[in-house]
């Protein structure tokens, strides 16, 4: 149910969150956010076993599978309080949970690579970007390492924001696209009250955004995309075009950062609006 406020800019139409980085995650109907992000958000990765660096598909070359898995919690996390198993479906349905002593095993021939399921990020965490051949980002067909944040799985910051306004602005650019919210992996989709035509999102940076009753959001910058919301996804195909067009649309930014200044609860259907 909406909880439509005076002043509200909208509402929170989707709660997502990925329990493994880079693996297909689950949709929720309330979550607990803290000041680490949304609880149990990435809390979980692969680790290669052969240079150290976390699994990701941002180098699709090296782990062309990995939106075949998918990631959920055999219990759901709460506020206080360990971070419960993660439970993993196999690209052909069987499951694997973090408990399992072969996990790693079955983990590693799943993927033809050595790899460990780790709940605790490498101190000087890195991951290869694979970054295609485009002449709207000046890219040259190269894979590098980048550096993530400290103790975490995340990439750049903790809270992914995308509004509606803006997935429908880049369909309109690309009609032939599926501009669909699981190509670029948020953690809340907000529906606009009074939408306008463009990418809203970037006049809230340096902003202070509440939801619901508690949650406060800074949002601290635009979301950079990569090759991964070009990638085929069950019946989503590929499509190198997705991320040209956010290139030429708004500099190839899909959405918005943010980090949590006071946590609580958010709800499906929570309004969202500037915080005095």
């Amino acid at each position: 149910m909406s909880t439509k406020t005076q002043g509200a800019l909208g509402a929170v139409v989707s709660l997502l969150r990925y329990p493994v980085k880079s693996m297909q995650g689950e949709e929720l109907n309330s979550a607990w956010f803290t000041p680490q992000g949304l609880l149990g958000d990435r809390a979980f990765a692969l680790v290669s076993a052969e240079d150290g660096k976390v699994v990701s598909a941002k180098n699709p070359r090296k782990w062309p599978r990995m939106f075949e898995f998918r990631a959920g919690y055999l219990d759901p996390p709460e506020a206080e309080g360990a971070i419960p198993p993660v439970r993993i479906t196999l690209p052909d349905g069987t499951m694997v949970t973090s408990h399992q002593n072969d996990a790693d095993e079955i983990l590693s021939r799943c993927l033809g690579h050595a790899v460990t399921l780790q709940s605790a990020a490498p101190k000087r965490a890195q991951l290869e970007e694979y970054w295609p051949d485009m002449e709207e980002l000046d890219h040259r067909d190269t894979v590098t390492d980048e550096a993530m944040p400290a103790g975490t799985f995340f990439d750049l910051a903790a809270v992914h924001l995308l509004s509606t306004a803006t997935l429908d602005a880049l369909q309109k650019a690309h009609p032939q696209g599926r501009f669909e919210v699981r190509r670029f992996r948020p953690n809340l989709v907000i529906q606009l009250d009074d939408p306008e035509p463009g990418y809203v999102e970037n006049g809230w940076i340096d902003r202070i955004i509440a939801i619901g009753d508690d949650v406060r959001l800074r949002i601290t910058g635009p979301c950079p995309r990569c090759v991964m919301t070009t990638l085929a996804q069950a019946d989503l195909p590929a499509d190198p075009q997705i991320l040209r067009t956010a290139a030429q649309q708004n500099r190839a930014h899909v959405g918005v950062y943010a980090a949590v200044v006071q946590g609580g609860l958010i709800r499906r259907g929570d309004a969202l609006r500037f915080a005095e």
